[in-house]
């Protein structure tokens, strides 16, 4: 499959003025859409047509965002990005917790939703890597290297760890205590205080100016992700 040629993208949204908007910016896109107005509806939908990727809002008629996107994970890893109107930080933590892979809020430009799609769509086809390229830095895993400019770059145990987990992800939201419990283990979740100082080391290691970070990107109030096109 081709970037946007082939793929099908299920959006389920109970507003009418959304979906039309979106199969608009879709279609424009290249790709082809489906619709469903209710959480039901979306699942059934996912389960006959298997959709390339699923544009899922989290308020729904007949039961939330968050429960289709649990449901959904019982039997699938579709690709899902999450739509989210301002002020639902919560839910955007929750929903990718429970296995979202981005979200966007709620008003949205077409150019960042294919940007966004795009990503998702070439993750899921990717296969896996030991080794990753970007911008001044070059990383091989199998021999945990990391240079930059070509100059090996010294990251602690715990710096590595956190380069290479956003790196496995790369291009999705990984919340704090997603990182907190992969890295630190399930008692950390709450000691983001740990991943801001280890994140802030990372910068100043791998980014031209940790100040302003090109790659190593901050979701406010939510995680981190590790952007590569940047």
């Amino acid at each position: 499959m081709t970037a946007s040629s082939l793929a099908e993208i299920l959006v389920i949204d109970d507003e009418l003025q959304i979906r039309r908007l979106l199969r608009f910016a879709l279609e424009t896109g290249g790709y082809s859409v489906r619709e469903a107005e209710t959480g039901r509806l979306g699942l059934a939908e996912i389960a006959g047509r298997k959709p390339d990727a699923i544009i899922l809002d989290l308020g729904l008629p007949d039961m939330s965002g968050l429960e289709v996107l649990k449901h959904l994970r019982e039997w699938s890893k579709l690709p899902v990005l999450i739509l989210s109107v301002r002020g639902q930080e919560i839910d955007k933590v929750a929903a990718l917790d429970a296995g979202a892979d981005d979200y966007l809020t709620k008003p949205f430009g077409n150019g960042e939703l294919l940007a966004r799609l795009r990503v998702l769509l070439r993750r899921g086809e990717d296969t896996e890597s030991s080794t990753l390229s970007f911008g001044p830095i070059q990383a091989d895993f199998s021999r945990r290297v990391v240079t930059k400019n070509g100059i090996h770059v010294k990251l602690t145990v715990k710096e590595y760890g956190l380069f290479r987990l956003l790196a496995t992800h790369c291009g999705k939201v990984l919340t704090h205590q997603q990182i907190l419990r992969e890295l630190w283990g399930p008692d950390a979740e709450e000691q983001t205080h740990y991943l801001r100082v280890h994140m802030t080391h990372l910068r100043q290691k791998l980014e031209e100016t940790p100040s302003q970070p090109r790659f190593l990107k901050t979701e406010s109030g939510i995680g981190y992700r590790l952007v590569t096109e940047g």
